[in-house]
């Protein structure tokens, strides 16, 4: 299938960097742990994390709703749950692609019952045409059109998370 370039690993980098100071301002102190959304937000924690210039902690969450294709199933499934707990932390939830917003909601809702001292939310990528859920998405890298996207941690039946640019999939 062909490939469209959206965004360079360039801009990928500096927009990055800049969230990074953001939200290391927004934390000045208390425990911050990174929740990560499996599997395509691994890349953008570990840039993220490392742009963050104040102490982290990270734990990884696995969520389904899409399968092998390219429409979700609005099924929520957990894959994967946290391995510690939330209460009494700052908690950021770390996204890789927020569209209808459901399964930010979903995760906010869950989060919530565990009862951190805050709770917000990160995603590189934002399809604001697609929101279903009214879910405030607290820092965004990017808003980007209604197209699907794969690279830098985003896939199509598990190809193409390795680019470090993120491309627009055409055709079938």
């Amino acid at each position: 299938m062909p490939l469209r370039p959206l965004l360079t690993e360039e801009q990928i980098q500096k927009r990055i960097l800049e969230m990074g100071a953001q939200i290391a301002a927004d934390y000045p102190d208390g425990t911050l742990y990174l929740i990560c959304i499996l599997k395509g937000a691994c890349y953008f924690l570990a840039d993220l994390s490392r742009a963050i210039t104040r102490d982290v902690r990270i734990d990884f969450m696995g969520i389904s709703t899409y399968g092998s294709g390219k429409t979700t199933s609005g099924e929520v499934k957990i894959t994967k749950d946290l391995d510690i707990s939330l209460q009494d932390v700052h908690v950021l939830i770390v996204e890789d692609l927020i569209d209808s917003g459901v399964t930010l909601g979903y995760l906010m809702s869950l989060m919530q019952q565990r009862q951190p001292k805050s709770i917000r939310s990160t995603t590189l990528l934002e399809k604001p045409e697609h929101r279903l859920s009214n879910v405030k998405v607290d820092y965004v890298g990017f808003r980007i059109p209604d197209e699907f996207v794969v690279g830098y941690g985003l896939d199509y039946a598990e190809k193409y998370r390795n680019l470090r640019g993120i491309y627009i999939l055409e055709g079938e």
